[in-house]
């Protein structure tokens, strides 16, 4: 598929400063933008890129002022560029060609399973007894659907993905390749004679435009559900454990572990490898910076980092003395020795 420079403004409503005519028919990044290719500046990190990048047109944001000279690459102003280049990739992601509908014949669907004729079932893929799956859904080989689990319309389960019975996922979501959803979640007695295992009673509920990275696992609750809220993101390797809930559009980064009934609100922001204590709350719009431990309750609009979590101004200014402590400690061996020889004189 091709567009002029032209067209791709007029898609986004933007302004082009160039050549308006010039054809683009892929998607490059900057660092190896080639003849055709469209890419995006909206880093700052990365502008040097620009000044040698072989890109046919490049989205900025309307704002954006050259630090150098231009050699004759073409601009197309848009509010926000990452926005518009997203919003171009919605579009070729939904021209690009689609499994047929159907069930594949080395597929099992089991007879009670009412099937939208619009829906795709890959090889040896697995929809048990009572399971109702919705208009538009793609479940591609090898994953399973276990019995009563509910799946919406739009819904999309990639390869190897596991849903376990009774569980419940919205419409329009993705789960990437190797994620498992009702699994029992961590519940033990301890006893004199060992562990002995709490029955998983509850479900785990997805509501709608959830996507879940590849094996990523969110536990069944041991009573009620374990939630996620409409809107979320979760990156690959995640792990949410029995009871909690997750506030719509909050996005969290590979690793984040969340223990037992915790819950995290709307809107936060997680970095990698965070990691949450059982039975606490995460207020809404928080920040939580890579390996943040979170130990007790944070309230909302907090941005926190370290282990365990302080205020990020807080965190940084200890770190700021950190580097100065090698200095300070000789200093302060100076100071005592000096005391000494002075105290051995008097």
């Amino acid at each position: 598929m091709e567009f002029t420079a032209g067209q791709i403004a007029g898609m986004l409503g933007g302004k082009v400063e160039g050549d308006p005519e010039v054809k683009l028919s892929d998607f490059c990044k900057i660092e190896e933008g080639k003849s055709g290719g469209l890419t995006f500046l909206a880093n700052p990190k990365y502008e040097p890129y620009l000044y040698t990048c072989k890109a046919s047109a490049v989205l900025v944001n309307q704002d954006f002022t050259p630090s150098q000279p231009l050699m004759g690459i073409t601009l197309i102003r848009v509010p926000d560029a990452y926005a518009a280049l997203a919003s171009l990739m919605q579009l070729a992601d939904a021209a690009m060609p689609k499994p047929e509908f159907g069930i594949d014949s080395l597929a099992f669907v089991h007879p009670s399973v009412e099937l939208p004729e619009d829906c795709h079932v890959g090889a040896f893929a697995y929809v048990g007894r009572g399971s109702k799956i919705g208009k538009g859904c793609r479940i591609y080989p090898h994953a399973y659907v276990g019995e009563g689990v509910e799946v919406g319309a739009g819904s999309i389960l990639y390869p190897h993905v596991v849903v376990y019975h009774g569980c419940r996922i919205g419409e329009r979501c993705i789960l990437h390749a190797g994620a498992v959803i009702g699994a029992d979640g961590f519940g033990f007695a301890p006893q004199t004679d060992g562990y002995h295992k709490i029955p998983q009673l509850g479900i785990v509920e997805i509501a709608d435009d959830v996507e879940v990275g590849a094996n990523t696992c969110i536990d069944r609750a041991a009573m009620g559900s374990t939630k996620i809220e409409a809107g979320v993101k979760l990156d690959n390797l995640v792990q949410i454990a029995h009871n909690c809930s997750v506030g719509s559009h909050t996005v969290m980064a590979a690793q984040v572990g969340m223990a037992g009934s915790s819950h995290v609100g709307q809107w936060c922001q997680l970095g990698g490898q965070v990691g949450l204590s059982g039975h606490l709350k995460v207020g809404d719009k928080v920040s939580l910076g890579g390996q943040t431990g979170v130990l007790g309750d944070i309230p909302d609009n907090s941005v926190m980092l370290g282990s365990p979590a302080v205020p990020a101004r807080e965190m940084l200014r200890s770190a700021a003395l950190l580097r100065r402590l090698p200095d300070m400690y000789s200093r302060l061996d100076k100071l005592e020795k000096l005391l000494a020889d002075k105290s051995k004189e008097s």
